[in-house]
């Protein structure tokens, strides 16, 4: 899935891969062009997405009605639309979420 975050009057768009029913809600990081996300909800009745909302809100530093899943709303790959921001200010928001943390050869536990 590509990332489109093109800058438009509504917002930026965002692609984003869920996992739901995790130990706890975070970003976990960009990789690729895909932002990471852990979710404790489950991918029931809509309740995930909420949570990836929520979560994106509160990273992003904008009000929770700013950001919504446009695409993907029954798979862990979706579209979210951030009202309000530009590419550059969201990336930058996002830059302490830099990445994956399996993607970092020095964070792998070596094997016995």
């Amino acid at each position: 899935m590509r990332a489109p975050r093109a800058p438009r009057a509504e917002g930026v768009l965002l692609a984003v891969r869920v996992q739901p029913r995790a130990s706890r809600d975070e970003v976990t990081g960009w990789q690729a062009d895909v932002l990471r996300v852990r979710v404790t909800a489950p991918p029931v009745e809509g309740a995930a997405n909420r949570a990836v909302e929520a979560l994106l809100a509160r990273a992003l530093g904008v009000a929770p009605s700013g950001v919504r899943v446009v695409r993907g709303e029954r798979g862990r790959d979706k579209l979210v639309r951030v009202a309000g921001l530009g590419a550059a200010e969201t990336r930058s928001r996002l830059a302490p979420f830099s990445g994956h943390p399996r993607s970092d050869p020095a964070s792998r536990t070596p094997l016995q």
